[in-house]
C-alpha cells in the first residue's frame, strides 16, 4: 500500500511537525516502505502462535510492597521553603 504525500502531510500536521517539501518527499518514501513491511508481516500464517505482550517472559519486576512507618509531619515539612503547621505552602496556580 503506497501512501500519498497528502496523507503524510496530514500525519505531520497531526503530529505537529513542520516538514520541508524535501522532508515530506523523503518521509512519504520511508513511510510507504514501512507500511510495505507491515503488509508483508500480515501475510504470515500465525495460527497457533500465542500472542505476547513482551518478547521476554517477565514476571513482576517490581519490589514487593512492604508496610513501613512514614515520616512524621515535622520531618516532611523541614526542608520545605514555606509551610504552615500542616502543609506545604505554594503559589496559587489557578485564579
Amino acid at each position: 500500500m503506497a501512501l500519498t504525500r497528502e496523507q503524510v502531510e496530514k500525519v505531520s500536521l497531526l503530529a505537529r511537525l513542520r516538514l520541508s517539501p524535501d522532508e515530506l518527499d523523503r518521509m512519504t518514501t520511508q513511510l510507504t516502505a514501512i507500511v510495505g513491511y507491515v503488509d508483508q508481516l500480515s501475510q504470515l500464517d500465525t495460527t497457533g502462535v500465542e500472542p505476547m505482550a513482551h518478547a521476554l517472559p517477565l514476571v513482576n519486576v517490581l519490589a514487593d510492597d512492604v508496610v513501613q512507618p512514614s515520616l512524621d509531619r515535622e520531618a516532611a515539612l523541614a526542608a520545605a521553603p514555606k509551610h504552615d503547621d500542616e502543609c506545604y505552602l505554594v503559589p496559587a496556580v489557578l485564579g
